[in-house]
């Protein structure tokens, strides 16, 4: 009886963390204060000669073997609560309309309970032949790992038909959680039973503090797929957990809030790996428009990841609004693919960039 109440309790706290984790990016000013992506900081070099038509731009990509019509990754998010279902069949129905890759939050709590399991399973649902990535925590999988369980995360996988499992690596974040867990013990080796067992690729994700070129070079070493460099530019997830933290425990953390590699050198020391090793790369952390999105190829990336424009313009002006964000986007990088001369991708990762 007595274990049975504390599994309730663990339920509702993972529950109301993710609530509290949308409420508090939509409500709050969450952003880094200090630290800037980068992406203002460099330019794309303007061509007065394009010598191709806007018409004959083409967006799409091959990623993961499934076609994109745009380098887009719309961001894990949330999942594993009342709300996040509407949320989530929104973007799912978004990914679908404009043929972009969609990555949901993370499924931990669909490992404790079926309470919530549509808010995931919504995803394939709405978008059921697009590119869609499940989600868990690095401390989860090296636990799981430890105890000879890996296999449980086959079911999250399952859950949504997901082409990928996105590990996500947040030391900051479970340093700062007011209820995290700071143990990266065995997570490397956690990662690499992921990619020997489950079957699908593994995509590395941090969430808002980068991932270094040494980090990144020891997950490819072991079978990473994809690194999602996730730099800090953007949505601070310390910010969200200090904000999240009692008010005399703030100011010591304080300082934290803006720990982390900004997007834009992060992935410019991973791309450096490319020259020896096959992997696919997202740029996420202050992505904010199509120029970014443009940059973003540029500098070596295949997907540019994006979130919190995306969540705060639905949870404040609702689906329709949605539309007009993605058409934004779209449009200003295929302004910015004409601009440069780039009739489709591969000649965009080829312009180079400005430092202003």
């Amino acid at each position: 009886m007595k274990r049975k109440k504390e599994h309730k309790n663990k339920l509702s706290a993972t529950t109301s963390r993710k609530q509290s984790h949308v409420e508090l990016v939509v409500s709050e000013q969450v952003s880094h204060r200090s630290v800037a992506s980068g992406f203002d900081d460099i330019r794309l070099i303007h061509n007065a000669l394009p010598e191709i038509a806007l018409t004959e731009v083409d967006t799409s990509i091959n990623f993961l073997g499934k076609h994109l019509d745009v380098p887009i990754l719309i961001s894990s998010m949330t999942g594993g609560y009342t709300d996040a279902e509407r949320i989530n069949g929104a973007l799912a129905i978004l990914s679908a309309k404009y043929g972009a890759a969609m990555g949901l939050g993370s499924q931990r709590q669909a490992m404790e309970s079926k309470l919530f399991h549509n808010s995931f399973k919504i995803a394939r649902k709405e978008n059921p032949t697009g590119l869609i990535f499940s989600n868990i925590g690095a401390v989860e999988v090296a636990r799981l790992n430890s105890k000879g369980k890996i296999g449980k995360i086959k079911m999250l996988i399952d859950l949504i038909e997901a082409d990928a499992l996105i590990v996500h690596l947040n030391p900051l974040q479970e340093l700062l959680q007011p209820e995290g867990e700071p143990d990266f013990r065995g997570v490397i080796n956690g990662i690499e039973k992921c990619v020997q067992s489950l079957g699908v690729p593994i995509i590395a994700k941090e969430v808002g503090a980068g991932i270094s070129k040494e980090a990144a070079k020891k997950l490819i070493e072991i079978g990473v797929r994809v690194i999602d460099v996730a730099g800090a530019g953007g949505t601070s997830w310390a910010g969200v957990e200090i904000l999240r933290q009692k008010k005399k425990e703030r100011r010591k953390l304080e300082p934290f809030w803006d720990w982390g590699n900004p997007t834009v050198d992060a992935l410019l020391q991973v791309r450096e790996l490319k020259k020896n090793m096959t992997f696919g790369l997202i740029a996420s952390g202050g992505i904010r428009n199509g120029i970014d999105i443009a940059k973003s190829i540029a500098l070596g990336a295949d997907l540019a990841g994006i979130a919190k424009p995306l969540i705060s313009t639905f949870m404040n002006e609702g689906e329709k609004e949605l539309d007009r964000i993605m058409e934004e986007l779209i449009i200003q990088l295929r302004y910015s693919m004409f601009l440069t001369g780039s009739q489709n991708l591969p000649a965009l990762a080829k312009q180079p960039l400005q430092r202003i």
